[in-house]
């Protein structure tokens, strides 16, 4: 095993570690070694107790992401890390009819800087962080041994590696082939548009709540607000929804959606799409339709702790216009991405967009978890997505 060069952190600055947080804030080093961006560290606290291997980065403010905890070779850790992830989910799909899944979720897995999406015999790779980018050629060839996929696309973008001080990358790594690749997510037929789409495509994370939506929107008329590729409209469609509208700035996901109606067997005059801004959309009166089943799924408003008081602005004004639409026994879906507003504030903002719109709402439902976005106790910021379904008087 190689000897990697020892970083010392201050004195009470190894608390996060000795809990099994991943970062390294640069504020919490007191000696670095001699090393290139990029390498592996291995990270003691400032009385030479052993804490962690961590991957370094001087150029970022989180200059260090932990990947291995116990002593003795991390790579052998990092692989055995990455055999978990994929054999938890290789379990678990293994019996259903879902062919679009994440194998490997970041910090969530205890992996920082690698997020990996099966779809079919694809695999979409992101690197996120300096050290994982330079074990590309590892991940890869790891991937081929555990997966046997027919492709490997890497689509790093975001701000993280902005941050890491890293370009965007897209394109094929290990083989090729087309980038639009038919997927199945519990019988509902979709495209993954691998190049160009946001994120790696189809938002993963809400699979449980789409599930959720298609048991509960039979013979409702849906408002899909912020829709993308109308995973939402989907579901609720083939829930037996009357009719279903969805919003969103995007014409092309608009038009993506309405390719995964017809994909479906979804009857084009239940479903219409408007590319506009949704806060424009719920001002205007009348609506194409009088709806009972509003879903609101916005991107995240607060990337960022400096972005939380207008953000709560924006998702109190967001609800309270989609509660003032709803007639009495209407549905609210209502969504946040942004780790900044926990589940505590989320509701309490969800409750003064209530009282702004003078409605009584009952909650019927919150989140469901997607078991291939596991939340790492250790490490809280793994828990982003929180929902709620309400029942509107």
């Amino acid at each position: 095993m190689p000897v990697y060069p020892v970083l010392t952190l201050k004195p009470s600055a190894d608390v996060h570690l000795r809990n099994r947080h991943h970062a390294i804030f640069r504020t919490a080093v007191d000696r670095m070694p001699e090393c290139k961006d990029g390498e592996i560290l291995e990270v003691r606290s400032s009385r030479g107790d052993f804490l962690c291997y961590a991957m370094w980065n001087a150029k970022a403010y989180i200059c260090g992401r932990a990947i291995a905890f116990e002593e003795g070779d991390p790579m052998k850790t990092l692989r055995a890390l990455i055999e978990r992830a994929v054999a938890m989910r290789t379990a678990f799909f293994a019996r259903e009819d879902t062919t679009a899944y994440r194998l490997i979720n970041a910090e969530g897995d205890g992996i920082p800087g690698l997020i990996v999406d099966r779809y079919g015999s694809v695999l979409a790779v992101q690197l996120t962080t300096l050290g994982m980018d330079k074990l590309r050629d590892w991940v890869v060839e790891l991937l081929r041994e555990l997966c046997k996929p027919s492709g490997i696309f890497e689509k790093s973008a975001g701000p993280g590696r902005k941050k890491e001080g890293l370009e965007e990358k897209e394109g094929w790594i290990w083989g090729s082939g087309d980038t639009s690749i038919p997927v199945t997510e519990r019988g509902m037929q979709f495209i993954i548009t691998l190049s160009g789409s946001q994120k790696t495509g189809l938002f993963l994370d809400q699979r449980e709540m789409r599930s959720l939506v298609r048991s509960v929107a039979k013979d409702r008329t849906v408002l899909d607000c912020c829709s993308y590729v109308g995973g939402f409209s989907l579901a609720a469609l083939l829930g037996g929804a009357v009719a279903a509208d969805a919003v969103d700035y995007d014409a092309e996901a608009l038009a993506t959606a309405a390719t995964h109606m017809a994909m479906n067997g979804v009857e084009s005059h239940r479903f219409a799409s408007y590319p506009e801004d949704v806060f424009n959309f719920l001002r205007r009166k009348p609506y194409p339709h009088a709806y009972d089943f509003i879903i609101l799924d916005p991107p995240a408003f607060a990337k960022r702790s400096a972005d939380l008081e207008p953000a709560k602005k924006a998702y109190m004004d967001l609800n309270r216009l989609a509660l003032q639409a709803l007639p009495p026994g209407g549905l609210l879906l209502t969504c946040s991405c942004s780790y900044q507003m926990d589940t505590e504030l989320f509701q309490t903002m969800v409750f003064n967009a209530a009282r702004q719109a003078r409605r009584s709402v009952k909650i019927l439902q919150r989140h469901r978890q997607a078991v291939d976005h596991p939340v790492n106790l250790f490490h809280p910021e793994t828990e982003y997505l929180k929902s709620l379904l309400l029942w509107v008087e």
